[in-house]
């Protein structure tokens, strides 16, 4: 996406992210119930892992929140990881809960908000909105534990 530089140049950076943050997503995932391969889709789907990211709509920090949802979710720093995983993580709980744990709305309402979800009576007509669903459930299956085929 245009909107963004890169951040993670190789594979094996975005394994150091994944480290650096893991413990961060492990926690934020037992608290809040939410699979820690699930956050580490949306992380990078929205920032590549970059804490300093800033969309041009103005989202900040991994989790891309925008300044009124952070300070909903009571995050004073959203450039700090852990500040900011929580608070996303929070907010993506209840729209979790919002949404009757389906997450492909939950993540539609994630980018487009909660209340044109609604509105539309499921994912919105909006390109953005359809690749971000779309991406983030591809690095979803992606970030799920391989389980071993026995014979």
């Amino acid at each position: 996406d245009e909107r963004y530089r890169l951040f993670v140049p190789s594979r094996r950076n975005l394994k150091k992210y994944l480290h650096d943050y893991h413990g961060i997503i492990e926690q934020a995932s037992v608290q809040f119930g939410i699979e820690s391969h699930f956050i580490q889709a949306i992380i990078k789907a929205e920032s590549g892992f970059d804490h300093q990211a800033v969309s041009s709509k103005g989202a900040q920090g991994l989790m891309q929140l925008m300044p009124g949802t952070a300070n909903d979710m009571e995050v004073e720093d959203p450039f700090d990881p852990e500040d900011n995983i929580y608070g996303g993580v929070r907010y993506l709980s209840l729209l979790l809960k919002r949404f009757n744990n389906n997450k492909i709305l939950a993540l539609a309402a994630y980018n487009a908000g909660p209340e044109t979800v609604e509105s539309y009576k499921g994912v919105p007509p909006f390109p953005e909105t359809r690749q971000f669903v779309q991406r983030v459930m591809e690095y979803y299956k992606t970030y799920q534990p391989k389980i071993p085929k026995t014979q």
